[in-house]
Formats: C-alpha cells, sequence, structure tokens
C-alpha cells in the first residue's frame, strides 16, 4: 500500500478551507493509502502563539481530524513535537539547504516585502523542518494546496542532493492535489486564500462556527455585477468561490452547479451554499463535541507517536550514519 503524509498547522481555528482542502481528502484517502496525518505544532510557533490558545487550538485541531472520519485504526495521527526525530532531521537538512533556495519561499519573502518587522529565524528555515516532516516517512504522495507546491519541489530537491551525495536515501515524493477545492478563497475577497489571519473575520469561515454565523458570512460574501451565474474564475472569481465550496461538498462540479443555477440569481445561489455548508457544519460539530466528552484524544495521539516514531527513527539513524554523525 503506498503511503501519504500530511501536516496541518493550527496556528488559529481550524477553517472550512482546512476542511474541504484537506481533512475530507485524509477521510477519502485512508481507505486507499497508509495515511500518516500529524498537527505541526512546531511550525505554529515560527510568529509568537498565545500558549493557552495554542494548546486549545491544537487539541481543536486532533479532535476535527477524528470529527472530520480520520480513524486512529487506519491512520496514524499524532503531534509532531512527540517525534522529536522531526526537529533533528531538519537541522540536518538545513545543511543541505541553500539560502537562495529558501530566499525564494512565498510565505517569507512575501512577509519581506511589505516590510514586516522582528521576522524570525525560525520563519526563514521552517521549509528545511517542513521537509524533514515529509522525508522522515518517504511517503509516496503529499496532499497540498496550490501555494503549498514549492514546499514538495524544495523538499524533493534536498532530498535528491542528499541522495547524489552519500546514497539512495530518501523517496521523491510527489505532490498530489484536489481536482475541486485545493484552494478555498477568502468570501470577502476571493483575490486571497480563505485564511485564520482575515482580518475582518468576515472572509472566513471556521469549523467551530455557530452555523448561524457561517450562514450570514456565505449571504454577506463578496459576488459581481455581472447578475449571471456562470463557472468562470477568471472573471467571477467570488461567485466560482462560492460555487466551488458548494461542490465540494455536495460531490459536484462547478461547472454543474452553475449549470442547475442557470438563470437564478445570485441570493437563491447564497442561501443553497449555506444550507450546505452548514449541514456540513452541523455534523462534524456534533462528532467533535463526543470526541471531546469520550477524553480519548490523549490516547489516540499515544499510540499515533509509538507508530511514528518507529520509522522515524530508523530513518534517522540512517541518515546520522551516512552523514558521519554516529561513532558506531
Amino acid at each position: 500500500m503506498k503511503r501519504m503524509l500530511s501536516g496541518i498547522k493550527p496556528t488559529g481555528s481550524l477553517t472550512l478551507g482546512n476542511y474541504i482542502g484537506a481533512l475530507r481528502h485524509f477521510v477519502e484517502y485512508q481507505d486507499e493509502y497508509e495515511v500518516i496525518a500529524f498537527i505541526a505544532n512546531l511550525h505554529c510557533i515560527t510568529v509568537y502563539q498565545e500558549p493557552k490558545e495554542l494548546r486549545k487550538n491544537l487539541k481543536d485541531a486532533v479532535a476535527l481530524y477524528l470529527a472530520a472520519g480520520l480513524d486512529p485504526q487506519k491512520a496514524t495521527i499524532f503531534l509532531q513535537t512527540d517525534v522529536p526525530e522531526h526537529a533533528q532531521l531538519g537541522y540536518i537538512l538545513a545543511c543541505y539547504t541553500y539560502l537562495g533556495e529558501l530566499n525564494r519561499m512565498t510565505q517569507f519573502k512575501d512577509k519581506m516585502a511589505k516590510g514586516e518587522q522582528n521576522l524570525t529565524a525560525g520563519l526563514y528555515s521552517y521549509p528545511c523542518l517542513m521537509a524533514a516532516d515529509i522525508l522522515l516517512y518517504d511517503p509516496d504522495y503529499v496532499p497540498v494546496g496550490d501555494d503549498q507546491k514549492q514546499h514538495v519541489e524544495l523538499t524533493r530537491d534536498i532530498a535528491a542532493r542528499f541522495n547524489n551525495k552519500y546514497s539512495p536515501t530518501f523517496k521523491l515524493p510527489e505532490p498530489l492535489s484536489a481536482k475541486v477545492g485545493a484552494r478555498i478563497m477568502s468570501l470577502s475577497d476571493p483575490s486571497r486564500k480563505m485564511s485564520k489571519s482575515d482580518p475582518s473575520n468576515n472572509g472566513c469561515i471556521y469549523l467551530l462556527d455557530d452555523p448561524a454565523v457561517a450562514k450570514n458570512k456565505i449571504m454577506r460574501a463578496v459576488t459581481d455585477s455581472y447578475g449571471e451565474i456562470r463557472a468562470d474564475k477568471e472573471k467571477q472569481p467570488g461567485l466560482y468561490n462560492l460555487l466551488e465550496i458548494a461542490a465540494s461538498l455536495s460531490d459536484t462540479t462547478p461547472e454543474a452547479l452553475a449549470l442547475e443555477f442557470s438563470g437564478k440569481g445570485y441570493g437563491e445561489l447564497k442561501k443553497y451554499v449555506a444550507e450546505v455548508v452548514c449541514s456540513s457544519l452541523n455534523s462534524l460539530q456534533e462528532r467533535y463535541r463526543e470526541i471531546l466528552a469520550n477524553n480519548v484524544i490523549e490516547d489516540v495521539l499515544k499510540e499515533g507517536a509509538e507508530k511514528a516514531h518507529r520509522i522515524a527513527y530508523k530513518k534517522l539513524a540512517t541518515v546520522s550514519r551516512k552523514v558521519g554523525l554516529e561513532i558506531r
């Protein structure tokens, strides 16, 4: 069985974009692949996080993994920090990563261009840790949104460089993108990705939002003045985003949904999108509350960390021996 790996960085409450682009697909993949799904808590602290809030976000992320249908009997679920090999391999791989490659990474480059102050070394070098997150487990595939393909490409470059210098050590993973919903955009600004850091809070639907709040956000979503429902991502990005959200949650396509609503008004489409989203939120939140009440999270993480550690320990030992870090 081929292996698939992915991690989520819960710097805030998980969003509908996280669910559509990642969590929902994990559930689909777990019967076809060996799924390794971790919570990337080390990546969270590249910018300051309030500790109490971070702890809650981490626990919520695990609960939402499970609520979405990820089965710990099929998938390996753990906290990144529970497997110390991530950090150790991250440093080793940093020594095989060029400054020019890190300078080209979009997140750091964008923040520099905006003139943001007090950027940390952790933010600059986190792609090396992300490469370690992946390469420790030799996955065949890494599900990513369009904005994350650059990280997988860098990971492949680092792996190939190491393999060429020493001997074949790492498998070169392939990025895997969803056909629909790989990049859900902000409801208030469809030129930007739906983000936990949305300044207005109106463009982002959180998985733990009250469904009535989510409905209001959808009804206020930015569209356009064309007055015609078409699946045109370039000319009608706001409308297309709504079509994509509803299509992702109802197993259809934006094009098919646009045909279904052809000749109808934007308000009618928004009501339908709100119904689909609220139905999904209601089901997800009900399971989330059950999981918290059953106190299963610690056991799931412990078991997942033990499984992950067995794989990671062997890979790190191989790397350390090849580099010459071990004297025996």
